[in-house]
């Protein structure tokens, strides 16, 4: 027998959980944007070229990939909550690896750890967060990512702040934030078994959601060149000071910030389609003044303007999924189901980091502008594939 909950503890208990998935995108954030804006340095210790580099992005991407797969398997057996306090002990490990490897072999590894970490965090995170979102009945997801947003904003800040620190102590405080999480009240599985799913996966409309998920490979290509090569940009293309470098992304972030904390009304307000069209033609022409630009300052300018403009893509295409794979099916049913297709909904941010930063790397291996050509080029195809964010609400669950 079920005992009926109140509406005032529902209530606190769904604003506890809300308060910590979003705890669990910003640590990811921060942990994330920490590496990647530590990146030149990791270079010039190691001696990397950009084409080894590219190498270690794409053996991360993969893991990544990796990692999101075999959060499907687990949240089924154990639950996305125990799955994400997983994600984040490898995460923890690897990053205390990267940080303090005495040769370069230990630096890989670190790095495949963390990688392997990074997918099933990105995969269980986006489970929770759809899950608490459908129990609000309306779009939040956009604060959830601006979350992570937050934390890399942190972690730029904090960067710059110890630019003269040794990489160890800088990252290693981090590896603690990262094990923090695992005391989280997130919001735990059903007490009710297990439900048999197969029979309803055989009716999820794959093909809509691969036009969601098209949508959200371009804006992890256009996000993922523009957090791991920005950087390297104003070093290699306009010969920054080091201290400056995490201004490619710091702007970045804060306009993602501000987008994202705007999205959920935005979306309300406006509609999903017209705002990521819009938001399309504007990151067309913000890597355009990236591509041309003839100082730092003016390419700083189109980091900010590309921020504010690609980043509720993806808060959108995940909600978006989510809402087209649980349609018609009870709450116990909706959220197995649902988890699953967020799993492997999560692949395509890895298809989306192959091309941004694999790709531009390897395009912009002799000079980063043509590198940041192709993401300029290939943004505009959100145009016709925003058609597909056309989709109902979720209904309210208590």
């Amino acid at each position: 027998m079920r005992i009926a909950t109140t509406p005032a503890r529902t209530t606190v208990g769904l604003a506890r959980h809300r308060a910590a998935v979003a705890a669990a995108f910003a640590v990811q954030g921060l942990l994330f944007i920490s590496l990647t804006t530590r990146l030149p340095r990791f270079q010039t210790r190691w001696d990397l070229s950009e084409l080894f580099v590219s190498g270690l992005l794409l053996m991360v991407v993969l893991l990544a990939g990796a990692g999101s797969a075999l959060t499907e398997m687990a949240a089924t057996r154990r639950g996305s909550a125990a799955t994400l306090r997983v994600g984040f002990v490898l995460q923890a490990l690897g990053l205390a690896a990267v940080a303090g490897a005495p040769q370069r072999g230990v630096f890989v590894g670190g790095l495949a750890v963390y990688g392997l970490g990074l997918g099933v965090v990105d995969a269980a995170s986006n489970m929770q967060a759809v899950a608490v979102e459908h129990r609000y009945g309306r779009t939040i997801l956009p604060s959830f990512h601006g979350a992570w947003t937050a934390g890399g904003i942190v972690a730029t800040v904090v960067t710059i702040a110890v630019t003269q620190v040794g990489l160890l102590a800088g990252l290693l405080p981090l590896c603690v934030v990262a094990l923090l999480l695992l005391a989280a009240p997130l919001l735990p599985a059903s007490a009710d078994p297990p439900v048999a799913t197969t029979a309803a996966a055989l009716a999820v409309p794959w093909r809509k959601i691969l036009l969601l998920g098209a949508a959200m490979v371009l804006f992890y290509m256009v996000d993922t060149a523009a957090t791991t090569w920005g950087p390297v940009f104003l070093k290699s293309v306009h010969e920054a000071p080091d201290w400056l470098l995490p201004l490619a992304t710091l702007p970045y972030l804060v306009a993602s910030l501000a987008t994202r904390l705007a999205g959920d009304a935005a979306v309300a307000r406006v509609g999903a389609v017209p705002l990521l069209r819009i938001g399309a033609l504007v990151a067309c022409g913000a890597l355009a003044v990236i591509v041309f630009s003839p100082s730092w300052w003016v390419a700083v300018l189109g980091f900010t303007v590309l921020g504010g403009s690609v980043a509720v893509i993806a808060p959108l295409s995940f909600s978006a999924a989510a809402v087209v794979a649980g349609g018609g099916l009870d709450p116990e049913a909706r959220r197995a189901r649902v988890d699953a297709v967020i799993a492997r909904f999560n692949q395509f941010n890895y298809v989306g980091g192959l091309l941004g930063a694999v790709l531009t790397g390897v395009v912009g291996a002799q000079s980063l502008r043509p590198g940041f050509a192709v993401p300029m080029v290939l943004i505009l195809a959100i145009l016709p594939l925003a058609g597909a964010f056309r989709t109902e609400p979720a209904t309210r669950h208590t």
